[in-house]
């Protein structure tokens, strides 16, 4: 694999600090009128198909079987239940606080590190961990013991699964039998993800209940914006940056990403942003710094067996 200049990395970056930051408000916006899943599944199948048929015109390889089945688990873990669990929580969560629980997303790549690769924390990532977790628990109080804006408890869990499952997928598509064109995977994994998206929502129900008289011009442009920015520009980014660089470094976006959705949210959507909401996004934001900061240990190698080197093949 050929290494990407700089200014590659750097627009890339860009485009997965700032667009995606604002994808959590449209994501809030499209919600209002249009079923999560449904339009989750929309957004992925057009953007994938979008960009499937630009890379076949431009002669890509034909992917196999075993690339379309590690696209799907790919897509099921990023796109329907990461993406898809945060739409759907939309309806619930407003936008800046979801992109603050979304922003600990760090605290499961490095707990998966350490799972299957026996990366140890250090100190510092350890504290980062701690601070995430208190961080989060400020901002939902399901006790409501601080006081302020009531987070919906079903919503916000299912956030923290979802991040779950974005760090879970992001992980496993590096070392998975994928096409080599990053572009290619992509679009087999925005296909396969908006094709489980679509069958979650109508075994949900949502096409029965939808309405298309109700849908309001903001949610069709929301729409628009997220497939066009969110998803061709900035989660094609995203996957083409998981090929070249650090998974540590590339989950850095989660320092950017809220503050860019709370600002955007309390502008444009009138969100609430209290003591509290700035309080645990410092400490959120200040953990995720911790972690990706001081990384990890690696594994220490076990001790050569004893013998003579000078007599080793």
């Amino acid at each position: 694999m050929n290494s990407p200049s700089r200014a590659k990395i750097v627009l890339a970056f860009t485009a997965v600090y700032v667009v995606w930051g604002s994808t959590y408000l449209a994501i809030r916006l499209a919600v209002d009128t249009l079923p999560p899943f449904l339009m989750a599944g929309t957004r992925f199948l057009v953007s994938g198909s979008i960009l499937y048929l630009w890379v076949s015109m431009r002669g890509s390889e034909k992917p196999t079987l075993p690339q379309w089945r590690s696209a799907a688990i790919v897509g099921a873990a990023l796109l329907f239940l990461g993406n898809g669990g945060v739409s759907w929580a939309e309806q619930f969560v407003p936008s800046g606080i979801t992109a603050l629980i979304i922003a600990i997303s760090p605290v499961w790549f490095l707990l998966f590190d350490w799972w299957h690769r026996g990366y140890q924390p250090t100190i510092g990532a350890g504290a980062g961990l701690v601070l995430g977790t208190v961080g989060v628990g400020l901002l939902i109080d399901p006790a409501n013991i601080i006081g302020g804006q009531e987070i919906h408890p079903l919503g916000a869990a299912v956030l923290v699964l979802a991040t779950m499952f974005w760090a879970g997928g992001s992980l496993y598509s590096r070392g998975s039998q994928l096409p080599a064109n990053p572009f290619l995977a992509t679009a087999m994994e925005m296909i396969t993800g908006g094709v489980f998206c679509v069958l979650a929502g109508i075994i949900g129900g949502e096409l029965s209940d939808f309405d298309l008289a109700a849908v309001t011009q903001s949610s069709i442009l929301s729409l628009g914006y997220l497939i066009a920015f969110g998803s061709l520009i900035g989660f094609t980014a995203y996957i083409w940056l998981l090929r070249h660089v650090q998974p540590s470094i590339v989950s850095t976006y989660a320092y950017v990403n809220p503050i860019i959705a709370v600002i955007l949210g309390w502008i444009i959507a009138d969100e609430e942003l209290g003591p509290r909401i700035i309080l645990a996004a410092v400490i959120i934001v200040a953990a995720v710094a911790l972690i990706t900061t001081f990384s990890v240990r690696k594994p220490k190698l076990p001790p050569a067996p004893p013998g003579n080197k000078d007599n080793a093949p």
